[in-house]
């Protein structure tokens, strides 16, 4: 017994010597065992791929409903579970509860954390009360609330270890991203650009809580963390205060380019990726200049936040074209790159190394604000889109309805992540088939107030009905492979396996399984609301599950999350939206899925 008490001993002080950095060791071997689903995003290269092939294109019409659980709270469920040994832990709309249950005993609630917050951050949220999820990591879930407190819980026993003070709700800045761990730190980004937030990026002490660096999308060279003369755009050294160069005196101070969307990490290159916001206003003409850096793929140090390259995608934003969607990291032959699927419509293949452009072309070909992305590097406009002045709300004006703009604010893709099957080499795209008129207007900056400056309305484009598309993309050709139509828009985040299957849910309520070849559908079934959640995957005493969580709501069900009519409200999104209370209702469940025994 000594013997073994003296083992252990030494195990735990190797375990502590080890620090976060065994931490992060645990973490990086658990995100590559696909029985795990270990990361809100499947892995650090945000890629959405499952090895598991028990569920296939030939079995998968079998599947039926396993188990389901009740949330307890309405709204908008985004994000999913995670899967971590025997537990299954995700969270919820605002109050962001944190659920841990055991697969072991029937879901049975291991845990429950609810965290108490003033209920006056959710006037303050933009587009419903939405999270991403939770983390995990050196035994512990992080939970980011909406009142942008960062809290690290016991993922044993849900006790409350430390919190950290992300943003001041009073202020306009609230949480609704997933954290993601990297090596010894937690980052978390900040929502709020319709209410004039200075976003950033931020890393705190997977132990302590401590902050540990933070990376500002515009302002000085201090508060970005870029380097005048290393940091690179298009190959070129940024310069001084490239941050605040392009922005009329001090409007940088309540610029926007917040970061609410999802993180990548190379580990060979420990490299950060992730996209900055639209600026503030929405009003064009208050803001002159390209107003970087919103907009913009980054490329940051995990240890310091340094910034290696930056590339902006939509100067001086005219549309809210947010760039935070995933980055998804893959290889093409010998060189690293990165693919992202903007809300501008352009997909874009970049170096990422170098942050080099190698691709930019319309995913969805109804794309009509700009011709193209130039590509040719002895071009004036190398590395801009080629702006059509029809459509555009700066040259048309303040108080000036431009109409017909495709895509609408909520992009050709918004937050809902894609997924990529290195089977099959495609990503997998659940997207938005809407358009919209814009009319600015001008408008004041007041601390915790909205900042928007534009009126708008969204609708299908001319001639078609539906709203909504599932997208098969070859990144490397920049072409569309297939594309299913959808009633509505796919608001869901795709989940790709090695069984040639691709998953994801509608905003009538079905989760969807297609054929990952030829995006044929093989299985359908209806949950009891509307699917914003990302499907998931994972194995448990050898059975292959997959995991929803259902709750309409999010920008494009915000009508029916906040008992919204008026057509211009929810930023235009009512009334493109209003027949979805047709079809699905209020209600948080998380359904599972499996083959019948």
């Amino acid at each position: 017994m000594r013997k073994f008490l003296l083992m252990s001993c030494v195990a735990a002080t190797a375990l502590l010597a080890g620090g976060a950095a065994f931490a992060n060791d645990e973490l990086a071997a658990q995100s590559k065992d696909p029985k795990q689903w270990v990361l809100p995003t499947g892995d650090y290269a945000n890629r959405r791929f499952s090895e598991l092939s028990q569920i296939n294109s030939s079995n998968v019409k079998n599947l039926v409903p396993a188990w389901s659980f009740s949330t307890g709270v309405l709204r908008g469920h985004e994000g999913g579970p995670l899967v971590v040994g025997n537990v299954m832990y995700f969270s919820t709309p605002f109050p962001n509860i944190v659920y841990a249950l055991d697969l072991n005993n029937d879901g049975k609630i291991l845990w429950k954390y609810e965290p108490k917050q003033d209920p006056n951050v959710i006037p303050v949220m933009c587009c419903d009360t939405v999270t991403r999820g939770v983390a995990y990591g050196d035994g512990k879930i992080f939970l980011y609330q909406a009142d942008a407190t960062l809290v690290a819980l016991d993922a044993h026993t849900g006790a409350h270890i430390w919190s950290a003070k992300n943003g001041d709700p009073s202020k306009g800045e609230t949480g609704t991203s997933a954290p993601q761990v990297v090596k010894d730190k937690v980052l978390v980004g900040i929502s709020g650009g319709e209410f004039g937030v200075r976003g950033h990026i931020t890393a705190y002490d997977i132990k302590t809580g401590k902050k540990a660096w933070r990376g500002y999308s515009v302002g000085p060279d201090s508060d970005t963390l870029i380097d005048p003369e290393n940091t690179t755009h298009l190959g070129k050294p940024v310069g001084k205060d490239s941050g605040i160069n392009t922005w009329q005196g001090d409007q940088w101070k309540t610029g926007g380019g917040t970061t609410w969307g999802w993180y990548s990490y190379d580990p060979e290159l420990n490299l950060v990726y992730y996209g900055s916001g639209n600026p503030s206003t929405w009003n064009p003409k208050q803001r002159p200049g390209d107003n970087r850096w919103s907009m913009t793929i980054w490329a940051r140090d995990a240890d310091d936040g340094k910034v290696k390259w930056v590339y902006q995608m939509t100067p001086h934003d005219q549309w809210d074209y947010d760039g935070i969607n995933e980055m998804i990291l893959v290889n093409q032959e010998a060189r690293k790159v990165l693919v992202h699927f903007d809300r501008n419509g352009f997909a874009y293949t970049l170096d990422r190394v170098t942050g080099e452009p190698l691709v930019a072309e319309k995913f969805d070909p109804a794309v009509n604000w700009a011709t193209k992305v130039d590509l040719d590097k002895n071009s004036k406009t190398y590395g801009r889109p080629l702006v059509v002045k029809e459509f555009s709300t700066e040259s048309n004006g303040e108080d000036v309805n431009s109409q017909g703009i495709f895509p609408a604010a909520l992009g050709v893709k918004d937050q809902q992540p894609a997924a990529y099957s290195p089977i099959t080499n495609l990503f997998y795209v659940p997207a938005n088939h809407v358009a919209m008129d814009y009319e600015p207007f001008r408008v004041s900056y007041t601390a915790g107030q909205p900042f928007v400056g534009a009126t708008l309305s969204m609708y299908p484009p001319k001639g078609d009905t539906h709203l909504g598309n599932f997208t098969a993309w070859d990144a490397k050709a920049g072409k569309i492979i297939w594309q299913k139509k959808e009633q509505f828009s796919v608001w869901s985040g795709a989940l790709a396996t090695a069984g040639n299957v691709v998953f994801y849910g509608t905003l009538e309520g079905y989760l969807k399984a297609v054929d990952a070849k030829t995006g044929d559908e093989l299985f359908k079934y209806k949950t009891p609301s509307g699917i914003i959640g990302n499907v998931m995957t994972y194995e448990h005493n050898g059975k292959q599950y997959v995991a929803v969580l259902s709750g309409v709501g999010g920008w494009a069900g915000i009508g029916l999350a906040a008992g919204l009519t008026k057509g211009t409200e929810g930023l235009g999104a009512v009334g493109g939206y209003a027949s979805l209370a047709n079809y699905t209702a209020l209600g948080g469940q998380l359904t599972v899925f499996a083959l019948p025994n």
